[in-house]
């Protein structure tokens, strides 16, 4: 994983050091296995989260990072807690998208209750609108770059999604990126306090929840996402005579 600025084909924008690990971790692990570069923007660095330091946080997402085969980890640092769309956040989210130019970003839903998490969609989509308006803070000295396609994670929002990937090969190695997390997760006999993702069974909601959308395709894990722009189709044929192992 290099320090320098590397064109990528996906960048998964998330609020937290760990939320991209629990929701497109597959994916992102798909792609890579498909031979496009990834990569993960965190807006913060958790320094609000009740367990763990910024620094331990820290450790733990460059161990991630190698597990999900990275081509490329970056934290704003923004104040975890506070993210808002601001001049200073969208021009940062900018120039993240100008330097590393990714085709696909994926980022959460817009209307998530976790404010931070809401308000990373909403940076995350004007920042790709501006990144390709040439005028747009041009002192920076980047070139403006197309509007990257946007998919939201379909996580703590209960709706239909626009497409489910097949993540069957994958839940392993996204399993070991979630628990490089450790300070975050349940660990038998720490005195730390107890959240809702520390909880003993919650990792295991997350195996769930791929399972279910899995079989929403017929498959044995997926991940969601929701698009708000209409999908270009070269060929539906192909799209809609794809084999899935469900009854109509």
């Amino acid at each position: 994983m290099s320090d320098e600025p590397v064109t990528l084909d996906a960048l998964g924008v998330f609020s937290h050091p760990d939320d991209a690990e629990l929701t497109v971790a597959g994916t992102l692990l798909k792609l890579k296995h498909l031979g496009y570069r990834t990569g993960v923007c965190d807006m913060t660095r958790g320094e609000m989260g009740t367990r763990g330091t910024p620094e331990v946080r820290a450790e733990e997402a460059r161990a991630a990072a190698r597990i999900l085969k990275l081509d490329a980890r970056i934290n704003l640092e923004q104040p975890d807690g506070h993210v808002w769309l601001t001049e200073e956040s969208r021009t940062a989210m900018v120039r993240v998208i100008r330097r590393h130019r990714p085709r696909v970003v994926f980022t959460p839903h817009w209307d998530d209750p976790h404010p931070d998490h809401a308000a990373t969609a909403r940076i995350v989509r004007e920042a790709a609108r501006l990144a390709s308006m040439r005028r747009y803070d041009e002192e920076a000295g980047l070139d403006a770059v197309p509007v990257p396609a946007i998919a939201h994670s379909v996580y703590s929002r209960n709706q239909p999604p626009s497409f489910i990937v097949d993540v069957s090969d994958f839940v392993e190695e996204k399993m070991r990126a979630i628990r490089a997390h450790a300070s975050q997760f349940y660990r038998e006999g720490t005195q730390e306090p107890e959240t809702r993702i520390s909880s003993k069974g919650f990792l295991s909601q997350i195996e769930y929840r791929m399972r279910y959308y899995g079989s929403l395709i017929g498959v044995a894990a997926g991940e969601a996402f929701l698009v708000r722009e209409a999908l270009n189709v070269e060929d539906p044929f192909a799209l809609l005579t794809r084999p899935m192992n469900i009854y109509s």
